[in-house]
């Protein structure tokens, strides 16, 4: 019907008038049937044009609130009415214009909003019998709270028990008592007077009862929207979080996260309804979200955890599940770690495990004794057996199926976890550092350490891919750093680390390219070169290539000291690093938030840098606030480390006094020369040393990092030959530039030549085309005079050969006449031979007939002639 009174809806007048009518036919129509009739017609063409809905904005609320306000007895038509000015304030999905487009479901809002005791009479709707103007009343609420919130919470608080009226709904039936809770939902959020008289009106007790008769945490959406009410009821209000925990206290809470029937069997809609739970408990703890900034509510239990010892000792004991299929807590958390498909799953239980190790040196070791790997069967045993493996053999087993199926996101995961328990402890890095594991096939090779396994991992990561056949790009956003963050905490301040790392020649050759490649990301870049830097300052080594020396100089040659130092200042600069949040802004767990936690996120994997790719949930878990700050204060130890090595590196020749003397059969001029060479060998380690500093001034002068300030003023107070030597290489440097300067200008003089005469030939070769051209246009023409002529001899052939015929065709005509006339005269002479036998005067008769019929003969004659 819309598409035959609207057309393509082109026309606003058409729209405008036909509304109007409508309208007309509401508001003076006499037949009560015509005027439902035409609400019904009102109401349709509402919900599924936009040019209706902004035609009816213009003039329609005035009319249809009169209805409302004077016609209650009216069921239908207040019904009518009500549903009509929700299809108003409804967009319409399926046409979408351009942005810059006016949007008439948000403007009817705004004018309804507007409008004089619209919203008191909107909530005095609620105290009618029928359901169904209940029902589309508070969907009207509703939607004018979605569009516009601020306002209607202001108009609700100055109408006497508006708030009141609301919450009389959640007694209704069981359809009003839901449109009821999203309708409280909305209205509560970042409204604190509306919260405390929502609480004041009973809306904790409400909430709790609501949420038994749906079942708990094995409800449905029903709870998720109770809970979602319940915590902008407590969110940013401190009054209303005390008053729950001193009346109502977490007892309600408790016995919805108690657990019932299998502990593994969670639906998606249980887990969101646990997590919500878990967010209430976070907002009960946190207290002034002003003092202490919002925490991400899928923390709670490692809140709960960190820095307490009795809440640490509590579930460090804790056990799940029911006989005989029981085990420890801690190995339930790491099994969802390694198993879930949500991120947002696996970094809250990652996040608990990083609370239980912090400052929690006993709680480390006793993580780090389960670490035992398993026998290569084992390793393939299904997912299933792991609930009889302890802690370590687990997650052992989580970074040994990498290496089977090339997905390194359990590996990553656990990474992350070991990454806990290495961290700030000597004894765990000692023990893991002696863990081994098997070959994937043990024949053809030996048991290898796990942190040779990890950095092969970290090599992988860089040409893996994907299950799905993509690049890995998106996923070495999180991965690659995650080894990498791992690694560091492992290597810092443990020497015997770093020289298990640098006895395998290739690790230091990759992590250089690793620094190197431009197509990585900045982090993965920054961490590498922290990892080369640890490889430097820790590294007690003595043996020829693999001292810090050795690597210092490797640095120099394949990356350069300033391009190093600029990864550093990359670092800093990054998305996370100079924000450096202590917590991630909070997210309030809405039903919209809840539907993202059963995928992981896709990043777009061409994009590798830029706040949009930065900002991903799993690099928000890595770079915490506590492991930036060791990053930085490792940075200004390795700029300095590294200055130092630098600046004074090992002499390559042994002085040893007795060379200085004359052997006893060696003569004078052998002497001689030996000396000369000595000396020779000599003066060159003094120039390559003072190249060396020179080439540390200009890097540290160009770098301006951290560290400089104390290599500036060891450079500035040396020998004048340093600065003379600087200016030298400048000048060399300077007559090379020079040089492929010119070069180039002659390079591009020969192509400016070589693109003259091309032009030249292919100007030539136009104008051979133009003359071509031209002469195809005369032999054109000619032809078509050909053709012409052609043509019109053909036509005098034509018209000659058709006067011919018709020649030709009157002959026979006059032919067949002289032949008809003879035959006719032959008839006339036997008639007059027979009137003479029979004694007629013939003669008489034929002067009769002529004498009779000359007019008519000559008649005929002209006739004949014409």
């Amino acid at each position: 019907m819309v598409g035959l009174v609207f057309g393509n809806e082109s026309s606003n007048s058409s729209e405008d008038s036909y509304v109007e009518r409508l309208l007309d036919r509401i508001s003076n129509g006499v037949l009560a049937e015509d005027r439902r009739s035409a609400m019904a017609e009102l109401q349709s063409v509402v919900a599924e044009s936009r040019a209706a809905q902004l035609a009816f904005g213009a003039m329609g609320f005035p009319v249809l609130l009169s209805v409302l306000k004077d016609e209650r007895d009216d069921v239908e038509m207040v019904r009518g009415a009500l549903e009509t000015l929700v299809s108003a304030l409804t967009p319409i999905a399926h046409a979408k214009g351009p942005k810059n487009e006016v949007q008439p479901a948000l403007m009817n809002t705004d004018l309804l909003s507007r409008e004089a005791e619209s919203i008191s009479l909107l909530l005095s709707m609620l105290s009618e019998e029928d359901f169904y103007i209940r029902y589309y009343t508070l969907q009207l609420l509703t939607a004018l709270l979605t569009n516009s919130r601020n306002r209607l919470q202001e108009a609700i608080l100055t109408i006497p028990r508006g708030i009141t009226r609301l919450m009389d709904m959640l007694m209704d039936r069981e359809v009003i008592r839901n449109e009821a809770l999203l309708l409280l939902t909305y209205l509560a959020r970042e409204a604190e007077e509306i919260q405390k008289i929502l609480v004041f009106e009973g809306a904790f007790e409400k909430i709790f009862s609501i949420i038994k008769e749906e079942g708990g945490s094995d409800g449905g959406v029903v709870v998720q929207d109770c809970l979602e009410l319940l915590n902008n009821l407590l969110r940013n209000n401190t009054s209303n979080q005390v008053l729950l925990r001193e009346t109502i206290g977490f007892e309600p809470l408790i016995s919805i996260l108690k657990l019932r029937g299998s502990t593994y069997s969670f639906t998606q809609q249980k887990t969101i309804n646990l997590l919500g739970v878990l967010e209430t408990v976070s907002l009960l703890m946190m207290g002034d979200p002003e003092t202490e900034a919002g925490k991400d509510a899928f923390r709670c239990i490692g809140d709960l955890i960190v820095g307490h010892p009795k809440n640490l000792d509590a579930l460090a004991s804790k056990v799940l599940g029911e006989e005989p299929q029981v085990e420890p807590a801690l190995n339930s958390i790491l099994r969802i770690i390694l198993q879930t498909s949500s991120m947002q799953e696996s970094t809250a239980a990652d996040y608990v495990f990083k609370s239980f190790c912090e400052l929690n040196s006993d709680g480390q070791k006793m993580l780090a004794s389960t670490l035992i790997p398993q026998p290569q069967s084992m390793t393939h045993a299904p997912l299933e057996d792991d609930v009889k493996m302890s802690f370590g053999s687990m997650l052992l087993r989580g970074l040994a199926l990498s290496e089977n199926d090339g997905d390194l996101e359990t590996c990553c995961r656990a990474a992350s976890v070991l990454s806990h328990v290495l961290k700030d402890n000597t004894e765990c890095k000692e023990r893991v550092l002696r863990v081994e594991l098997e070959a994937p096939m043990p024949s053809l090779g030996t048991p290898e350490p796990l942190l040779h396994r990890m950095v092969k991992y970290l090599v992988l990561a860089s040409s893996m891919r994907g299950k799905e056949g993509k690049s890995s790009t998106s996923g070495n956003l999180y991965i690659q750093p995650t080894i990498l963050k791992l690694l560091v905490i492992w290597l810092c301040d443990y020497p015997n680390a770093v020289h298990c790392f640098v006895d395998s020649r290739p690790h230091i050759t990759y992590l250089l390219e690793l620094v190197s490649d431009s197509t990585t990301t900045v982090y993965i870049r920054g961490l590498a070169s922290i990892l080369l830097g640890l490889c430097v300052i820790y590294n007690k080594s003595i043996d020829s290539g693999k001292d810090a020396s050795s690597i210092v100089d490797a640095i120099s040659q394949k990356v350069g000291l300033t391009s190093y130092f600029l990864k550093f200042d990359d670092l800093q600069k990054s998305f996370y690093f100079s924000s450096a949040k202590t917590a991630q802004p909070h997210k309030p767990l809405t039903r919209s938030a809840a539907a993202s936690m059963t995928a992981i996120e896709d990043i777009d994997e061409n994009e590798t840098t830029g706040q949009k790719t930065e900002d991903h949930p799993m690099l928000a878990a890595i770079l915490d606030s506590q492991f930036i700050s060791t990053v930085r204060k490792l940075e200004a130890d390795i700029r300095e480390s590294i200055v130092d090595i630098y600046s004074n590196p090992k002499s390559k020749v042994t002085v040893v006094p007795a060379e200085l003397e004359q052997r006893t059969s060696e003569s004078d001029g052998d002497y001689i020369k030996r000396l000369k060479s000595f000396v020779e060998k000599q003066c060159a380690e003094i120039q390559e040393l003072l190249n060396r500093n020179a080439t540390l001034a200009e890097d540290l002068a160009k770098t301006g990092g951290s560290g400089s300030s104390r290599a500036e003023s060891r450079s500035s107070g040396g020998s004048e030959r340093v600065q003379v030597e600087v200016l030298r290489r400048d000048l060399q440097e300077a007559a090379l530039r020079l040089e492929m300067v010119t070069k180039e200008k002659a390079k591009i003089e020969s192509e400016a030549s070589m693109y003259q005469n091309l032009a030249a030939k292919t100007e030539s070769d136009l104008k051979s085309l133009s003359d071509a051209y031209y002469s195809l246009e005369q032999a054109n023409f000619n032809l078509e005079k050909e053709v012409q002529a052609l043509k019109t001899g053909d036509v005098e052939a034509i018209v000659a050969k058709a006067k011919e015929e018709a020649q030709k065709e009157h002959e026979a005509e006059e032919s067949d006449l002289f032949v008809c006339l003879g035959q006719e005269q032959s008839k006339v002479e036997k008639l007059s031979a027979r009137l003479l036998e029979l004694g007629e005067d013939v003669e008489k008769l034929l002067e009769g007939i002529v004498d009779g019929n000359d007019t008519d003969l000559l008649e005929d004659g002209e006739e004949e002639e014409d």
